[in-house]
């Protein structure tokens, strides 16, 4: 699985703040984040087998993310990574919101969990043959393949789904639940805290094999974390590419790629 994990609207200085682990198979390569295109410049990692990414942020304030979902007839018309690159080339959370409805309408597309969000609006798309949306109140929200725990509003709400006819999916789905709900009490904010500091602790579950969201599994596991903060003033970026629980975080400066 993935797990994304942001914080939105909960800090004054800092409306969007994600913490998010990605799972895939070692085999896979991938491209560590880049600065690419104008107008906006989008700020992501690659997926160099299928194009596209899972994660990024572009230089007007937007963020994307995405998890798997699991269908029982994968359709794979599209690489969903490459919605994620598409949705990034938008100035803002509620066009990237029209894109990703009328794309799901124009090409075929593999289950998936989206995030958009930037200062102003956060969105979460459930996608498996259905589009659900959920228009996210301010709070600390986790997604993961198996839905979401959602936070915000003075409520902690769970939308997750349990994929039918396959008792293994099912059993893993409410284990990524469990995970999922365990993150998200474990990052709620703490009295006076900051946003660096939240997003310094938020390192610390993504590594932790407690929360089981860190994966080491024969041919598949945590291959990278990403740390992003998104302001009115810019942004910080810190990339791990491998897993948190031995890898180390370093910034991606904004005129470089990370190494």
């Amino acid at each position: 699985m993935c797990t994304l994990t942001f914080a939105w609207q909960v800090f004054p200085d800092a409306p969007v703040l994600v913490a998010a682990n990605r799972d895939e198979r070692r085999d896979r390569a991938s491209e560590p984040p880049t600065r690419t295109g104008a107008d906006p410049t989008v700020i992501a990692p690659r997926d160099a087998e299928a194009g596209g990414t899972w994660i990024g942020h572009n230089d007007a304030g937007l963020f994307v993310g995405i998890t798997n979902r699991w269908l029982a007839d994968p359709v794979a018309e599209r690489s969903r990574g490459l919605l994620v690159t598409d949705a990034l080339r938008e100035s803002d959370a509620r066009s990237a919101a029209r894109l990703v409805e009328h794309s799901v309408d124009t090409h075929g597309y593999d289950g998936f969990n989206l995030v958009v969000a930037d200062r102003t609006a956060a969105y979460l798309f459930e996608w498996d043959g259905r589009l659900r949306t959920h228009h996210l109140d301010p709070g600390v929200h986790v997604v993961v393949n198996s839905g979401a725990a959602l936070g915000g509003g003075g409520a902690m709400i769970d939308a997750f789904h349990t994929p039918d006819g396959n008792p293994d999916r099912a059993e893993r789905a409410a284990e990524q639940a469990a995970n999922a709900r365990e993150v998200r009490t474990a990052l709620t904010p703490e009295p006076g805290e900051t946003a660096d500091r939240w997003l310094d602790r938020a390192a610390g579950v993504l590594g932790d094999h407690d929360f089981g969201v860190c994966i080491h599994e024969d041919g598949y596991g945590t291959r990278s974390s990403s740390l992003l903060h998104l302001d009115d003033d810019g942004w910080t970026y810190r990339f791990a590419g491998g897993a948190p629980c031995e890898t180390p975080y370093r910034p991606v400066g904004p005129g470089e790629s990370q190494i």
